[in-house]
């Protein structure tokens, strides 16, 4: 904690306050870009052009009913979704937008990150992979073999590429010779690591979107197969909250891919917040482009993709960057 406890509570509520009002208006922009990719309206009934839908979606998940289904086990039910959505925002507290800031009018200085550690990758994956006991436990404890089929599909999918994605990342750790968000940004100054990791950013990438369970890697909630995946006895605040933890998910690896891969903050003219944003964005909306345009794929599919293709291509990526760094 480099700004002392009670000015890194205060930047971890202003941290978690805008990533949930970001994670709203992505809602949005979401619905609206399929809309213009399928040639049809998005929302645009609530407000100055849809604006307030998310408002609107917020207020009717809390009207639904809060009921607990027959059969399941009521603290591990109850706790899965909140398991969910702390892991994605705790996965977030360690993404840089710069690196030191001088407050107007003053002459306090204030660091734009929560934390940075020697192993803040390390830190990241591993408040990632606490993450999918809540779509386990959601599974199982609802007392339903659609929902346990769901969270056993998730666990299978989330595990087979998270092995090809730490492998695309350890390319970028031995280019940069850190674990450290920081150093592995300024490594990548003036020549950003997707021109020399192209490989490793092309797994990362593919993995990145099958971790967050978006199209066409939504198995887990693949609805004409399993119902609704492993929050079928779910409804009202509590799916808003798996929902929620899923889009998070992808905004964090929209981030961490513009650490490792883009340069995370750094840029030319503009200040590093808003070269966050753009790159953070810019992941964002490729990733919406792929929903309007592939189908979902098949479940054998996603497993030769994520053991016969990823895993040797990022094992090669691994072995030529290695080979790069000991003997260039």
């Amino acid at each position: 904690m480099v700004d002392g406890v009670i000015l890194t509570v205060v930047k971890s509520v202003v941290l978690a306050s805008v990533l949930m009002g970001f994670f709203a208006f992505m809602t949005w922009v979401e619905r609206k870009l399929i809309g213009r990719f399928q040639v049809r309206y998005g929302p645009n009934r609530v407000g100055p052009f849809g604006l307030l839908q998310p408002v609107a979606d917020l207020g009717k998940m809390l009207q639904k009913e809060s009921m607990i289904p027959e059969g399941a086990r009521p603290k591990l039910y109850l706790g899965a979704p909140l398991i969910a959505m702390a892991c994605a925002i705790g996965a977030f507290g360690l993404i840089p937008f710069g690196n030191v800031a001088t407050i107007p009018g003053t002459d306090w200085t204030i660091h734009l990150y929560i934390a940075d550690t020697s192993v803040s990758l390390l830190v990241v994956a591993a408040i990632g992979s606490l993450g999918f006991y809540g779509l386990m436990i959601g599974g199982w404890a609802s007392g339903s073999k659609y929902a346990l089929l769901g969270g056993m599909r998730a666990i299978a999918q989330l595990v087979s590429y998270e092995v090809a994605f730490t492998l695309a990342v350890i390319g970028v750790i031995i280019q940069a010779g850190s674990l450290s968000f920081l150093t592995i940004a300024d490594a990548q100054t003036p020549l950003w690591f997707i021109i020399p990791q192209f490989l490793g950013f092309i797994v990362f990438f593919i993995a990145a979107v099958a971790e967050s369970n978006r199209p066409p890697f939504d198995l887990t909630e693949a609805d004409g197969e399993v119902v609704a995946g492993y929050h079928t006895e779910y409804g009202g605040l509590r799916y808003a909250m798996f929902a929620a933890a899923e889009f998070i998910n992808a905004i964090t690896l929209s981030a961490l891919g513009a650490v490792l891969f883009l340069g995370g903050p750094n840029g030319p003219l503009l200040p590093g917040p808003l070269w966050m944003l753009l790159k953070i964005g810019a992941f964002l909306f490729v990733l919406i482009w792929i929903r309007a345009t592939l189908p979902r794929v098949r479940f054998d599919q996603l497993m030769k993709l994520g053991w016969k293709i990823l895993l040797p291509v990022a094992t090669l990526n691994l072995l030529l960057t290695a080979f790069a760094v000991v003997y260039f």
